[in-house]
């Protein structure tokens, strides 16, 4: 696994940029503007004005932002392209078919519609590294490093793109062989009341699909609500009813996504990893043998892949350290359990409607439903428990905590694994525990759980 330093070091990025409760600190207007005024200078243009494209999903709290931060931006006499409500893999897209210096996504991703958060790609269409983040955050934190303002014809100005859900939707389009169609498939797809409400049923539909559309009436404070990638079980009850093929639920800003089959069983992440690596090794077009997921990755993934004659390399969590892993060893399929993967032979970021249309292609190139290609994948029994803590101390200091893990990794030898982390996004601990019984694995799970209060970090 790659090694990475410690994240609590930051005042501002987690690991998916800033994030928080709108209009509650750091998630306030003005850390927007500052934050736009940070990302302007650290991507000079070589060339003529800096541009940076800004979108967003569908929350309330999303124009407060949206405007903050593109005012910071032409602030610095840099220029803004309005892209409005777009899943973040096509706010990525239009960062690079614009040719823009940096994009900008305003999102919580799965988060409720009361948190909001910023992230950026570089121009390559690319999440940013720890490196250029932390140039962005020390910009914010220390203003007296920007350059001066600009001022009277230098002034940034806003345009507003009104065909970026259409390029988007024709790029997706265009990864899905033209000798298949979707004619005869019913599919259902749960857009989260989120970014992809609009793009998901249309991509679907004009490829051949009959579609049964699941909240896709965004309002501006249900996005998340009893619904998507959160809730899938609701995606799967209406495949059933519906007699559909197949199932997507995507979540807020549709970069990750949840499928389900035809009998209403849910596939996640590590089990599209499984089954499209089987199928691009077969086709010559999996790179270096390998898939790139996270410490989270299912022990089943790893073992199904070791059947195949693949191997499963593990990093941190989040899709920015999967991106990055599959970029230094060349690979082109990497993702994370949670729904997040990446194809990177066809996009820069994880793209949940992208991540359906190629299981959609791997049915139709093998003529097996999405059930008989999922039983490749033995999901072994993961449970995963969470508290919030009151600070973040290194997970390796913590005594009655390393005691309780070293204890339960020797019981469980190599028929399970253990990992105790802090999540990127929130003030939360977060213990894994996997084996064979999941009972067992539960009892384990609780009593790590148990030794992390006994080191006084838990909130009471």
């Amino acid at each position: 696994m790659v090694e990475r330093y410690d994240m609590s070091e930051r005042k501002l990025f987690g690991t998916d940029g800033v994030r928080g409760v709108a209009n509650v600190h750091p998630m306030t207007p003005e850390l927007a503007m500052a934050l736009g005024r940070a990302v302007a200078t650290a991507f000079p243009a070589g060339d003529g004005r800096t541009r940076i494209v800004i979108g967003k999903d569908t929350r309330l709290s999303g124009y407060m932002f949206e405007t903050a931060l593109a005012a910071g931006v032409c602030s610095m006499g840099a220029d803004v392209l309005l892209v409005g409500p777009l899943p973040t893999p096509g706010i990525a897209y239009m960062t690079v078919g614009m040719r823009a210096d940096a994009g900008a996504v305003i999102s919580a991703s799965h988060n409720p519609f009361e948190d909001n958060g910023i992230k950026f790609f570089g121009g390559d269409g690319f999440k940013l590294p720890d490196e250029v983040e932390e140039r962005v955050e020390a910009l914010v934190l220390d203003p007296d490093k920007l350059p001066p303002a600009a001022a009277g014809r230098d002034f940034g100005r806003a345009y507003r793109l009104k065909d970026a859900a259409g390029r988007y939707l024709v790029s997706l389009k265009s990864t899905f062989p033209r000798e298949f169609s979707l004619d005869g498939l019913r599919i259902a797809v749960d857009c989260a009341n989120g970014a992809g409400y609009r793009v998901a049923p249309m991509v679907f539909e004009e490829l051949g699909a009959d579609v049964v559309p699941l909240s896709a009436d965004p309002d501006g404070t249900n996005i998340n609500e009893n619904c998507g990638a959160l809730h899938p079980e609701i995606m799967a009850r209406k495949v059933k009813e519906m007699r559909c093929d197949v199932g997507l639920a995507l979540d807020g800003d549709a970069d990750r996504c949840i499928l389900c089959d035809e009998r209403g069983e849910i596939v996640d992440g590590d089990c599209i990893l499984t089954l499209c690596a089987g199928w691009m090794k077969a086709q010559g077009c999996l790179k270096g043998d390998a898939v790139v997921g996270t410490i989270m990755s299912n022990l089943g993934l790893q073992v199904a892949l070791e059947r195949l004659g693949l191997s499963l390399i593990r990093t941190d969590v989040g899709d920015r350290y999967v991106v990055e892993e599959m970029l230094r060893g060349d690979y082109n399929l990497g993702g994370e359990q949670s729904g997040h993967i990446l194809f990177l032979d066809h996009a820069t970021t994880g793209d949940g409607i992208l991540s359906c249309l190629r299981v959609l292609e791997v049915m139709k190139d093998t003529g097996k439903s999405l059930s008989t290609l999922s039983s490749a994948f033995d999901r072994y029994p993961q449970v995963l428990l969470g508290a919030k803590v009151i600070d973040k101390p290194p997970v390796e200091s913590l005594e009655n905590t390393q005691v309780a893990i070293r204890r339960i990794e020797k019981a469980l030898g190599d028929k399970g694994r253990v990992n105790v982390r802090y999540s990127g996004t929130s003030a939360k601990i977060r213990v894994m525990v996997e084996g064979e019984d999941e009972g067992r694995v539960r009892t384990l799970a609780e009593e790590i759980l148990e030794a992390v209060a006994k080191d006084e970090i838990l909130q009471s």
